[in-house]
């Protein structure tokens, strides 16, 4: 006897009913019905935010440290002194250019290199008249 194949979408729900086992409690408790419970997934979908009470523990302190990481980047952004970052990126452009600087007057630029493997393939230059 060959396995019934279930609808993509009820696959769907059935990996999101295990990543939620509150759902199950509350079913088995007569809270609510299996019915009831897919019709509000497949219509407000699986983010919406009446799913997180019936999230698992684990995943909800995942997504509270989440959180965390992006109120202490934005604390750390808000911190900043603009001048001082503006005089730091003032010197590395700096540094940059006299990096470029010293390039072009040893002449190791992408434009010699290229020249330069060239006459040490061909020593002679001939042309033709």
């Amino acid at each position: 006897m060959k396995a019934k194949k279930n609808h993509p979408s009820v696959q769907q729900f059935k990996e999101f009913v295990k990543e939620h086992p509150k759902l199950v409690q509350e079913v088995r408790k007569g809270n609510k019905e299996w019915q009831e419970v897919f019709e509000d997934w497949y219509l407000l979908g699986e983010n919406d935010v009446i799913w997180k009470q019936y999230k698992n523990i684990a995943e909800q302190n995942d997504d509270e440290k989440k959180s965390d990481f992006m109120t202490q980047m934005l604390s750390a952004v808000k911190k900043m002194d603009a001048n001082t970052v503006n005089h730091h990126i003032s010197n590395v452009s700096s540094t940059i250019s006299t990096i470029q600087g010293l390039f072009n007057q040893f002449g190791l630029t992408k434009g010699s290199s290229q020249t330069s493997s060239s006459k040490s393939q061909q020593p002679f230059s001939f042309r033709k008249d």
